[in-house]
């Protein structure tokens, strides 16, 4: 929540679209919201510190219908999918998932997303903010490419934190367990169709129950709240200390059409001399031969607890402005202020000193590698 005065405030109305669990929400105390994929989404439920402890240490349920899926399906569903991103997508197996990005003739970034392969020929690609599935259709217009590009009546709800699996074993039994990092499944639970996977943007053990009949909303969400009523469940959103500790990264502020992957420190997932055309493939390799200009990093830094931003703020060394903060906040398990970073190459070394300088106040930081969490991804027996 912003601490600096009287935040303003999000109206809302009928031009935005409500998710199939905006009634639960509000029920559970939502206390902000914000307009993303031109959706409502849950930013607070009043008190993000405690929400952090619960993705942390128990476990938590969020409202992330806002992440709206960009279904590929038909003949050239494959074909047409490797033409979108530089990433090769022939290996990945029915039933698993791949984080891809997408990019624009420069190799700008245009979007990352996950990618679901639910069959052979039928993909569900989990963009960040941003108009992704105009940019998909607008490709699939522009080819001769025999595929379909439309939003699916698909609404994720995510359930995050260490105690998730337990929870999950309550809604699904065995299969909870067995689902591996990355894979997903279609499933149903007392008759409500989803797609169940084990992702999340938590950096926590976690799973998405994706909503395929969004008259259910309420009832899905009721049905998390009960089984996860023993482990203590709570409504949380995705939170921002956590994202960043773990080095995830969001659209629009940590990743923009300015950077390319290599920016981002995305090299290993990318497959950039594949067969395949992808959009933005004569420039992805340039810039892997002559090298990337700026990098996304981290930053540590002291003082008392940092407001999070709201616009980028200038990096400087020696006075002089170098790059900007995409995110900052303060990290109460690191017990100190963290930042992402974008600067020069020659700056992103950890241990390279630099200033950060926000209104009326400048910090002198440390630069770091990412993340400061990686990931839990195996389930530990119980």
């Amino acid at each position: 929540m912003n601490t600096q005065g009287n935040p303003p405030l999000l109206t809302l109305g009928p031009r935005v679209r409500k998710s199939p669990f905006y009634d639960a929400t509000v029920a559970a105390g939502a206390r902000a919201f914000t307009n993303y994929n031109h959706m409502y989404m849950p930013t607070s439920y009043g008190d993000t510190t405690a929400e952090y402890w619960s993705i942390v240490s128990g476990v938590s349920l969020w409202d992330v219908a806002a992440e709206r899926q960009v279904e590929i399906s038909g003949p050239d569903a494959v074909a047409f999918t490797q033409l979108l991103t530089p990433r090769d997508i022939d290996g990945c197996p029915v039933g698993r998932c791949r984080y891809v990005i997408f990019l624009d003739e420069d190799a700008g970034i245009v979007n990352d997303a996950v990618l679901y392969r639910l069959e052979q020929d039928r993909f569900w690609l989990s963009p960040g903010d941003g108009d992704v599935l105009l940019w998909a259709k607008a490709a699939a217009a522009m080819t001769s490419f025999d595929v379909t590009v439309h939003e699916p009546d698909a609404s994720p709800l995510q359930l995050q934190g260490p105690l998730a699996p337990r929870v999950a074993y309550e809604l699904f039994g065995e299969l909870a367990l067995e689902l591996g990092y990355y894979q997903c499944r279609e499933v149903e639970l007392k008759g409500i169709p989803l797609v169940l996977s084990r992702t999340g943007w938590s950096g926590e053990l976690g799973y998405e129950l994706i909503l395929q009949d969004g008259q259910r909303g309420n009832e899905l969400w009721q049905l998390c709240m009960d089984a996860g009523a023993e482990f203590g469940i709570k409504p949380a959103c995705p939170s921002l200390a956590r994202s960043v500790e773990g080095g995830l990264l969001s659209y629009c502020s940590d990743i923009t059409l300015n950077d390319n992957p290599f920016t981002i420190g995305m090299a290993r997932l990318l497959d950039i001399d594949k067969p395949q055309d992808y959009i933005g493939k004569a420039a992805l390799q340039r810039i892997a031969r002559q090298g990337t200009p700026r990098r996304l990093v981290g930053a540590n830094f002291g003082g008392a607890p940092i407001a999070p931003n709201e616009h980028f703020l200038p990096v400087t060394v020696a006075a002089e402005t170098v790059g900007h903060i995409t995110r900052c906040v303060y990290s109460p398990r690191l017990e100190h202020n963290i930042a992402l970073v974008n600067v020069p190459t020659e700056l992103s070394s950890p241990g390279t000193k630099i200033d950060l300088e926000f209104p009326g106040d400048r910090r002198s930081a440390e630069i770091v590698a990412l993340p400061w969490f990686p990931a839990e991804k195996t389930i530990p027996p119980w």
